[in-house]
């Protein structure tokens, strides 16, 4: 059904920003989402991505290529896409709590309240604060240059509704 590959690299921070890192041009594509200003992992925020940035020395980037076998639907394939997403938060939880004073980043918009659950619209607060983690793009990083030039692979994308031969996901772990 499916085959996973496993990448990772590290950069420091400040190259990393120098050459991935375009807060204005991604807060744009941010704005056209149906997340932004819904969802407390998306944008807009009450602080500077680059700042945040600047508050680590290095990115530790984690990405996984899930290689479909052409037997699996659009459906199966999010599905298979949400378990990795998972796995892959637990895997870089257990990073961020072996390595003190780093965060780690999430492939993608926060899902762990599901879809159009998130407390931001209503005024509250996260439910889940000590699990909430922005994603390199929420900030303003450039995934698809980063995987491109870091890890080697070329994005694909769904197609009218066809799934593509494979998906990246891709998350970090920033530490001090």
């Amino acid at each position: 059904m499916y085959r996973l590959e496993r990448f990772e690299e590290r950069i420091p921070v400040k190259d990393y920003i120098k050459d991935y890192v375009n807060v204005d041009e991604f807060l744009e594509c941010c704005k056209r989402c149906p997340n932004y200003d819904k969802v407390w992992s998306c944008p807009s925020y009450d602080f500077k991505s680059e700042d945040y940035w600047k508050e680590y020395e290095s990115l530790y980037i984690l990405g996984y290529k899930i290689n479909f076998d052409g037997t699996v639907s659009q459906e199966e394939s999010l599905k298979i896409m949400a378990e990795v997403k998972e796995n892959m938060a637990g895997e870089l939880f257990k990073m961020e709590n072996q390595c003190p004073g780093s965060v780690s980043l999430s492939a993608g918009s926060c899902s762990l309240c599901g879809k159009g659950n998130c407390t931001r619209p209503s005024g509250k607060p996260c439910r889940y604060p000590e699990k909430m983690r922005y994603s390199i793009e929420s900030l303003g990083g450039n995934v698809g240059k980063t995987v491109h030039d870091l890890l080697g692979i070329e994005l694909e994308w769904i197609e009218e509704g066809k799934v593509p031969s494979y998906f990246v996901l891709v998350g970090g772990l920033l530490e001090k």
